[in-house]
């Protein structure tokens, strides 16, 4: 166990330093407070070898939360403190259950920060990487009306159906990933040990060989000979697309070409459209400002066509237009429906609910329509499987009637 130097003030005013053993420095804090006294400052004790390293801390350090582990942090925090519990308390409870040591870590690192005077979303602020704007907007909008619990639960149901949304468009992709990356391993494999036994067959007999075979037996002798080479430029390749698509011009170039690619840019368009109008009336409905929501509405979405709608709607908001006219302007985007639900929300002023609505429309059309390519991608998949297949077996087996011809 880690040792750690620290210096606390007793209740009488008494500064004193020591050192302790604990698991971290976080329960030092917790420990210390227990005792009644308040802690000033805390530093770990190294050792010759540097500390006591472990490939789990390594991975503690370089871990992720998941989107799925946020909700559930979320959504027990809130029924905790709608049970009446102190916030305090209900975090001291979620690092106990927490399994993954980032968010276990976090949850201390919040209630040593609320015990100390600050509020939770301030202290959510320390850890941008784990809490969202949006999540720590809702918390101070509920911190200020005097409904926390409220809009934990709200926003915790807003990341939960983000999530399910998520997971139905990748999982729609997964089964064409599969059978993709199988065929890649069978075609690398009959490239390396089918195809050069019968290359050796036809160059016994010295059979003329059709532009097909020889363009195979190019692709085999390559990858038998140069695999390590082809190797490396796979990798290279998936690397520079991989930092292309992470720089500001690359991003910009990938989501338009995903807007214009048949099937997909309505999916795309529909899921942005439900994320949108969710995030917003979560928001709204918080009691966050029109402009503020906004703003963080677009920190939420990826897209950056979509982050220029909603800044140019937060501006047009700030200068006293409305909303809805931005939207119904960017109906190359947003469904026009989108546009028109909000300017009924604002003629009624009941933005929130209208939002709500458009969101459950649009996620109900994103589910069914991810249910209708996994169905399309079967037969598709299976021509696309036999065409490659057939390429393949011609190539191959057109020679073999010279062959015979020749014998």
């Amino acid at each position: 166990m880690p040792k750690f130097n620290f210096k606390a003030v007793k209740p009488s005013g008494e500064t004193y330093e020591a050192t302790r053993e604990s698991a971290d420095k976080f329960s030092l804090y917790r420990e210390i407070k227990n005792e009644g006294d308040t802690v000033v400052n805390v530093s770990e004790v190294k050792n010759g070898n540097g500390g006591n390293f472990s490939i789990l801390k390594l991975l503690s350090v370089f871990g992720k939360v998941k989107m799925h582990q946020k909700v559930v942090f979320t959504k027990n925090l809130g029924a905790m403190l709608s049970a009446g519990l102190s916030l305090s308390r209900a975090l001291s409870i979620i690092e106990r259950q927490t399994k993954n040591k980032k968010l276990k870590n976090a949850a201390a690192s919040l209630g040593s920060d609320v015990s100390q005077g600050k509020t939770l979303s301030e202290a959510m602020k320390g850890h941008p990487q784990i809490f969202s704007k949006l999540l720590v907007a809702m918390v101070g909008a509920g911190e200020e009306s005097g409904s926390l619990a409220e809009s934990l639960t709200i926003v915790s149901v807003q990341m939960d159906n983000i999530y399910r949304l998520q997971k139905k468009v990748k999982g729609a992709m997964i089964y064409p990933a599969v059978i993709i990356t199988v065929m890649l391993i069978i075609g690398a494999l009959m490239l390396i040990y089918v195809v050069p036994g019968l290359t050796e067959s036809f160059k016994d007999v010295k059979v003329d060989l059709p532009m097909s075979t020889k363009l195979v037996i190019f692709v085999s002798n390559f990858a038998k000979n140069h695999a390590v080479l082809g190797l490396v430029g796979i990798i290279a390749i998936i690397g520079s697309i991989y930092g292309w698509t992470r720089a500001k011009s690359g991003k910009r170039s990938l989501d338009f070409i995903t807007l214009r690619l048949p099937v997909i840019s309505n999916i795309i368009k529909e899921t942005n459209a439900a994320r949108t109008s969710r995030t917003m009336s979560s928001l709204l409905s918080s009691g966050v400002p029109v402009a503020q929501a906004l703003g963080i509405t677009g920190d939420v979405i990826q897209n950056s066509y979509y982050k220029e709608v909603l800044k140019k709607s937060q501006e047009s908001v700030e200068k006293g237009n409305s909303i809805s006219s931005v939207f119904i302007e960017n109906d190359h985007l947003y469904p026009i429906f989108v546009g028109e639900m909000i300017n009924v929300g604002e003629e009624t002023g009941n933005m929130s609910k209208m939002l709500m609505e458009t969101a459950l429309f649009y996620e109900n059309e994103v589910s069914q329509k991810t249910k209708d390519i996994s169905t399309i991608i079967e037969p598709v998949l299976m021509v696309f499987i036999g065409t490659v297949v057939g390429f393949f077996a011609l190539s191959m087996i057109t020679p073999m009637y010279s062959l015979m011809d020749t014998i």
